[in-house]
């Protein structure tokens, strides 16, 4: 008998969880390993009016592997980052308008860092427009591709850098942003990621900046036309949020992004993240 009763939201990519109280997630030794296995199904696992509270949210992530403690000092509880536009609750607000664009988390670490495995969202208070979050199937925008260019992208690298993601937001940046920018190494991937599992997917989004060996206008136009293969409407769940609600990720096959929404919402969503064991190869 499963451990979840797991409702799938779209053909492609998410599924809403139901039944589940925040104590069993906390609690029971056996849900993490369900979780996962319904995370590797369907991508994205919603949670509405689940309630979790911060401590409680920790402790969850902590059933699905290594909790990212990085962020401490952005809020009470160790393992909690803040996502809101208001500078009094996050200094760095203003790096998170580059998550309005297609983006997968951890493509830009600081040092050799592997991508996060997944990520927890809760909401604590929602925008009056605007702040939907939209998730695309990375697996299967490899799958739809054809055999040919299966072959012809197999061998390609990208180089991802924070400077392509910023500039897409500040197109006019000042020589100290730019400073900054440049200061967070760049890092080479491959275009397809030939998971453990076997599984293979697209690495896209914000932060590819070019194709190796590739005309600049050429690579960047094929890794737009990529993109936008793959964030179709059939390949993508969008989530309105309602205050309480829960919703996890695998980072490793999904691309995210945050509709926009007013600078002055209050719009606020409480992080954590599971940190990756798995490297871009």
């Amino acid at each position: 008998m499963s451990l979840l009763t797991v409702n799938k939201l779209t053909s492609s990519v998410g599924a809403e969880v139901r039944g589940v109280e925040p104590e069993r997630l906390v609690d029971d030794d056996h849900l993490g390993a369900a979780v996962l296995e319904a995370l590797e199904d369907n991508g994205v696992l919603v949670f509405r009016d689940l309630q979790l509270e911060p401590r409680d949210q920790v402790a969850f992530c902590g059933r699905l592997g290594s909790v990212d403690f990085s962020s401490d000092g952005h809020h009470e509880v160790a393992g909690i980052y803040p996502i809101t536009l208001n500078t009094a609750k996050n200094s760095a607000a203003s790096y998170l308008r580059a998550t309005f664009d297609w983006h997968i988390d951890g493509c830009t670490p600081t040092g050799d860092e592997c991508p996060q495995k997944a990520t927890v969202l809760s909401a604590v208070q929602v925008a009056e427009r605007g702040g939907e979050t939209e998730f695309a199937n990375a697996y299967a925008a490899y799958d739809a591709l054809t055999d040919d260019e299966k072959q012809r992208f197999g061998s390609l690298r990208v180089v991802h850098s924070l400077e392509a993601s910023q500039r897409r937001v500040t197109p006019d940046p000042t020589p100290e942003e730019l400073a900054r920018w440049r200061a967070r190494p760049t890092h080479e991937h491959p275009l397809v990621w030939t998971h453990r599992t076997g599984r293979k997917s697209l690495v896209l989004g914000a932060s590819a900046d070019y194709v190796v060996g590739m005309d600049l206008d050429d690579g960047r136009a094929l890794l737009a036309e990529l993109l936008e293969r793959a964030t179709v409407a059939d390949n993508v769940y969008r989530h309105k949020w309602s205050v309480g609600d829960t919703v996890i990720w695998d980072n490793r096959g999904v691309l995210h992004r945050a509709a926009p929404y007013d600078p002055d919402s209050p719009r606020e969503m409480l992080r954590t993240t599971v940190l990756g064991d798995e490297p871009i190869q």
